[in-house]
């Protein structure tokens, strides 16, 4: 069984939006912290945003901030980013992942769901 598994990806024209979500199944969802990352051919994977175990603390990467909110509903082991105002360079293969408060490991990650910003 696959521990993340993400959707919403697609294609899309600059200043559109997107949500993405992330289903969470094997581990006890409420108990981990949640990350979205995004990789673009040819560049390092990005950690664009993170959320505690209570849907609290919320933190963007500086490329995403004031764009882009991640949230979560635990009764329902989903993890969410909202993408407004798309553009081009957002274009990319984007990840949820978990990891335990306090490490910083990310133990679980999805496979990938693509995003393409149309220009």
């Amino acid at each position: 069984q696959v521990p993340l598994v993400e959707s919403g990806g697609g294609l899309v024209q600059t200043g559109g939006s997107l949500r993405l979500s992330c289903a969470a199944s094997v581990f006890t969802f409420s108990s981990y912290v949640m990350g979205w990352f995004r990789q673009a051919p040819g560049q390092e994977r990005e950690l664009l945003a993170t959320i505690s175990w209570s849907g609290g603390s919320p933190s963007y990467a500086d490329s995403v901030k004031g764009r882009f909110t991640i949230s979560r509903d635990n009764s329902k082991n989903t993890v969410y980013l909202q993408m407004n105002s798309l553009k081009p360079e957002d274009t990319a293969v984007y990840y949820c992942a978990a990891r335990i408060s306090g490490s910083h490991d990310y133990n679980y990650w999805g496979q990938g769901t693509q995003v393409t910003v149309s220009s």
